[in-house]
């Protein structure tokens, strides 16, 4: 590539910047919105008919955060941070199935409240989410996402 050509080249690209705020790769804040949104959209909550409320994120901080509210007032609460994670399967077809996401030991917290065995802690290795319409490209950019953040975490 000549000299004229790579100066024409950054001046497209200064100018798609300047006039149409191009960003050419996500950040933080953009890894941390998408993720959250492709939880929240993916997650079948039909999966557990007892289920009343479901709340999935990540956090500034890093940490996967899954409450499920049943009836009666019993939650389950699972919590990790993703510089524990490890890898994660996925087990269906595009139309539902379970994204289990593996930590590198018994580094997620699972805790019930409200049960009627009463509050129980607990540690695991694997969380199990329920989803539905999960095209390939999704599960690798969540792969992405999830290894840029444990990356962040370290």
């Amino acid at each position: 590539m000549g000299l004229k050509n790579l100066l024409i080249a950054v001046s497209i690209l200064l100018l798609l910047t300047v006039n149409y705020g191009f960003k050419p790769a996500f950040d933080e804040q953009d890894w941390l919105a998408w993720v959250n949104r492709a939880l929240t959209q993916s997650y079948d909550q039909t999966a557990d008919a007892k289920v009343k409320k479901v709340e999935i994120s990540v956090t500034s901080d890093y940490f996967v955060r899954l409450r499920k509210t049943y009836a009666k007032n019993m939650q389950e609460y699972y919590s990790f941070n993703l510089h524990k994670f490890n890898d994660f399967d996925y087990f269906g077809d595009t139309n539902s199935g379970t994204l289990q996401l593996k930590t590198i030991a018994d580094d997620i917290i699972v805790q019930t409240y409200n049960s009627r065995d009463g509050d129980i802690d607990s540690m695991s290795t694997v969380l199990n989410i329920p989803v539905r319409n999960v095209e390939p490209e999704r599960l690798d950019s969540l792969r992405e996402a999830f290894n840029y953040f444990k990356a962040k975490g370290l």
